[in-house]
């Protein structure tokens, strides 16, 4: 069975060419079918290759950057920035960093199994190895502060402490969900934490983060609205606007370009004149900057120099956050427009989670033991939210037209 459809613009294109063009013509529901029926063992780097590396990159060593076959020595953080956050934050906030970073990988681990087992339908767009951008910057904000983030946001939800469970049952459309199962991956909420969703129209959240952010000046609050997007949304025309707006109006907004190289299937370089997208903000006389989005001190230093500047009235920042994603656009995309060498590559050397695992065993924070028992706590932590969003029911059809319309007209049998 072949896993695309015919080239849309046929084969007389050189090889860089096709590679771009993979995604557009790639036949998503063959391939999965194909994934169900065991004729291809994987799709792309999919989440059953999610494991991090639990010991081949914790024992200690001299820095260097030399390769060889027996070992790859990973970038280390940077270290004035791990100086100044264990001086600020202390060992046992640090130490909750990691395991939120690997919650998040569990939790997107088990996620994409569960795509694959069809209890999750619609879209569904995993955050691993982004883990230290949305674990970064949720430390340097406060309670008080809002978050407004796009549809990949399973990572920003269980950093900003959402339960695993009401987060899980929203991916499997349970009415035990945290948006009682009406809003799915994409569109996760909840105001008791400030979290004010995810949303789908590519671009479209930052407006919405720069209204919150005219409320909370409007108001006298000391808080900021933390607004995420995609290195595919920077070209949106309400992205610019709004930039405008909230430094026209001096708002206390930190927009976070999490730059993962990629919009879909089109690498940045492809359409994008202006690589270096902190100068973006330029135009707007905005506080901006690039960020080593795989080292968490870099995000918390960054965000936190951010969040000073907006609550003391210094108005907006622009934020370029260099990640990168492990899987595809979405669980339907195999993502072969890149090869698994670019991305086994990326892993290797800057996992976020790694980078920062070294670092508290080389600072004798935790022991090897203490990394397996984090890791095997949040690995029970989201099995046991699987089960439970298993178990939970679907909302009753009764309540099809709840927060819809003031009072349905009719009865619904």
């Amino acid at each position: 069975m072949a896993l695309y459809s015919t080239p849309i613009l046929g084969d007389n294109l050189d090889a860089s060419m096709r590679a771009n063009y993979t995604f557009v013509r790639a036949d998503a529901r063959a391939v999965l079918n194909n994934y169900y029926l065991g004729l291809i063992e994987d799709i792309a780097t999919g989440p059953e290759n999610d494991d991090i590396d639990l010991e081949g990159h914790m024992a200690k060593t001299e820095t260097t950057t030399e390769t060889t076959d027996d070992h790859i020595q990973i970038e280390e953080l940077d270290e004035e920035l791990a100086t100044k956050a264990r001086e600020e934050l202390g060992d046992e906030k640090i130490i909750e960093m990691l395991r939120s970073m690997v919650l998040q990988r569990r939790f997107e681990q088990h996620a994409g199994r569960a795509y694959q087992r069809r209890k999750i339908k619609g879209f569904c767009h995993l955050y691993s190895g982004q883990e230290a951008v949305a674990v970064g910057s949720m430390t340097a904000a406060t309670d008080d502060d809002y978050v407004v983030t796009h549809y990949r946001e399973h990572g920003h939800a269980l950093a900003r402490g959402m339960e695993p469970n009401g987060v899980m049952a929203e991916l499997f459309g349970k009415k035990t969900g945290c948006a009682g199962g009406r809003g799915g991956s994409m569109h996760l909420y909840d105001v008791e934490r400030n979290f004010l969703g995810g949303w789908g129209i590519v671009g479209g959240q930052i407006a919405l983060g720069n209204g919150v952010a005219f409320a909370a000046k409007y108001r006298d609050e000391e808080a900021v609205c933390l607004s995420y997007l995609g290195d595919g949304a920077i070209h949106q025309g309400i992205v610019h606007e709004t930039l405008n707006m909230a430094a026209l109006w001096n708002l206390p907004l930190i927009a976070i370009v999490e730059n993962n190289e990629y919009a879909m299937g089109t690498a940045l370089e492809r359409v994008s004149a202006v690589k270096e997208l902190e100068k973006k903000a330029l135009s707007y006389d905005m506080a901006s900057e690039t960020v080593d989005g795989q080292d968490v001190f870099a995000v918390w230093d960054a965000i936190s120099r951010a969040r000073k500047r907006a609550v003391t009235g210094e108005g907006p920042t622009w934020l370029d956050v260099r990640t990168y994603r492990y899987h595809g656009h979405s669980m339907t995309d195999p993502a072969t427009y890149r090869t698994k060498e670019e991305v086994d590559e990326v892993r290797d050397l800057r996992d976020p989670i790694v980078r920062l695992r070294n670092w508290l065993v080389n600072e004798d924070i935790l022991t090897q033991e203490d990394i397996d028992a984090i890791d095997d706590e949040m690995e029970k932590v989201v099995k046991d939210s699987v089960k439970f969003a298993d178990e939970s029911d679907f909302p009753d059809v009764s309540t099809l037209t709840d927060n819809v319309y003031v009072e349905w007209p009719a009865e619904i049998d």
